[in-house]
């Protein structure tokens, strides 16, 4: 037993939490005249490590998810997904969210394919839920950060909420709030081409690269912003706002999510800022799946494809959902942390 144990804390701490790296850059810095128990270079090092440990495990992390991705284009999801009825679509749609390593914005345009396709709604929504909001690399780069009992809760949680906002979104009879263009769209069924291993690894190498000068941009704003929380505000005042004395800081944290722009590449260096001053898991974990989610951009887009009513809905869902899972985190956060 002490033996799985060890292996798993070297698994935990110097392969995904890249403790090595932490220390070469401290001593690295050091070398260079920086001393680290002062803001400045302790907020260097933050930024260095963070951004080289993010940036890292993404390339990794996007490499695998695309191959197993190379597997399932719009064409042949839109077939498994057609082979399940009611509750069990919806939780194989938001099975397969979960291997696509996209933001919200990414997120939408496949929503509509599927929905110009002939799916159930609720269907579709769950896949547009769970996709940004808990793909496989964000259970390894929360694993990184939180532990694997964190993660684990944070994607069984999200899939919930995805499961049940598809449900009831399609128990409720709303495609006639979907815009005409797409209800009247029509899709071709394109056999998938037989891909060989050195394609689908040429694949995957693309999508490491497209994904990567799409994100680094808010992977730096984020680590940036984690920074300047985890080295210049004071703990108190984290602690105040968003601390257990505080029984609104859930919906604070969800509210204040909502217009940003990030993937959860972007918002993990915050959360991790604010848990170590002193935050409520349940407040960081809203915080992060309200930008990853409701972002404003993601919504200014999926108006151009629903009506108000379906939107006001999906918002309505999401934020409620959300908001159960950080009051869930709360109360629990001594057992997982």
């Amino acid at each position: 037993m002490n033996t799985i144990k060890s292996i798993w804390y070297f698994i935990q701490n110097q392969l995904l939490g890249m403790e090595w790296l932490d220390d070469l850059i401290g001593k690295g810095l050091t070398a260079v005249g920086f001393d680290l128990s002062t803001p400045v270079g302790a907020s260097v090092h933050f930024f260095l490590y963070d951004t080289i440990k993010i940036m890292a495990l993404l390339a990794i992390l996007i490499l695998i998810i695309s191959y197993i991705q190379s597997y399932f284009p719009p064409e042949r999801t839109k077939k498994i997904l057609g082979r399940f009825q009611g509750i069990g679509a919806n939780c194989i749609s938001a099975l397969l969210g979960t291997i696509t390593p996209f933001c919200s914005c990414s997120s939408i345009p496949l929503f509509i394919g599927f929905t110009s396709a002939g799916l159930p709604l609720g269907v579709t929504f769950s896949f547009l839920i769970s996709s940004p909001m808990v793909d496989l690399g964000s259970l390894i780069l929360l694993m990184s950060i939180f532990g694997w009992k964190v993660a684990i809760v944070y994607v069984l949680l999200g899939l919930v909420i995805a499961v049940t906002g598809g449900t009831l979104i399609e128990k409720m009879h709303l495609d006639n709030q979907v815009q005409e263009f797409i209800r009247s769209g029509n899709t071709l069924d394109i056999p998938q081409e037989k891909l060989q291993f050195k394609d689908r690894i040429k694949f995957a190498r693309e999508q490491v690269v497209d994904t990567a000068k799409k994100v680094f941009p808010y992977v730096l704003v984020g680590v940036g912003i984690g920074t300047f929380i985890h080295n210049w505000i004071p703990e108190d005042f984290i602690v105040k706002i968003l601390g257990d004395g505080n029984p609104f800081g859930v919906i604070l944290a969800t509210i204040a999510g909502i217009p940003m722009y990030a993937d959860i590449f972007g918002t993990i260096p915050i959360a991790e800022a604010l848990l170590a001053k002193g935050a409520q898991l349940g407040v960081v974990l809203s915080f992060m799946m309200g930008v990853t989610t409701l972002s404003l951009p993601s919504m200014i887009m999926l108006r151009k494809a629903v009506k108000p009513k379906l939107l006001a809905l999906f918002i309505g869902i999401c934020a409620v959902g959300i908001i159960i899972v950080g009051y869930i985190f709360n109360a629990i956060q001594f057992l997982l942390v």
